[in-house]
């Protein structure tokens, strides 16, 4: 019973690690991050790009070793569930460097979960269910997230579109009294009388 406890307060001290981020990585940069794991830890990282140039960007991801876990080229979301070997610094990073002109916004989730061994003699069906739980709560969080980012992504072209038409409307209504003020003028030209003294 007591380490049912201990199994709960785990998981959800591992909810609770879960942390969004958004940065914005400029064009022809790249920004890196570290997570300092535990063998046997399992860090799960999900990422969304929301805005710039093609919504996409390099992702790389490599063990204290600096052996390359995870190599993503142009991708606009991710989700990447790595179980560690190792202790030690595990480094994660987003690279736009294929562009030269264009910065972009990405926001990304981390999560963290201890490792429990699966062995069915010491796992009750509670801390498997427990555990499964706190697994779907993590891709439920993920899911809202990236729900977010995309709101945001059609708010931003709704409102960029808007813009557009209300300028090309102003163009049109310049250029149809510019047109009726000439014609006008022009037409008024052809019935004034013109005196020979």
């Amino acid at each position: 019973m007591r380490v049912s406890f201990v199994v709960i307060a785990v998981l959800i001290l591992g909810i609770q690690q879960a942390v969004a981020y958004t940065i914005v990585v400029k064009a022809g940069t790249k920004e890196c991050f570290y997570e300092d794991l535990h063998k046997d830890d399992r860090m799960t990282l999900t990422y969304q790009v929301g805005e710039g140039g093609h919504l996409d960007i390099d992702f790389t991801m490599t063990d204290p070793n600096d052996k390359q876990i995870i190599k993503e080229d142009r991708q606009s979301t991710g989700t990447y569930s790595v179980g560690t070997q190792f202790d030690g610094r595990y480094t994660y990073c987003f690279s736009n460097e294929m562009s030269s002109v264009t910065d972009k916004t990405v926001s990304f989730n981390v999560h963290g979960l201890v490792y429990i061994p699966e062995d069915s003699s010491h796992t009750d069906p509670v801390e498997k269910e427990i555990r499964e739980l706190a697994d779907n709560l993590a891709a439920i969080k993920d899911e809202q997230a990236y729900l977010v980012i995309r709101e945001k992504t059609h708010r931003n072209t709704a409102e960029s579109t808007n813009d557009r038409v209300k300028w090309w409307s102003l163009f049109q209504f310049a250029v149809l009294i510019s047109v009726c003020l000439w014609q006008v003028f022009y037409l008024k030209s052809f019935f004034e009388v013109k005196r020979v003294v």
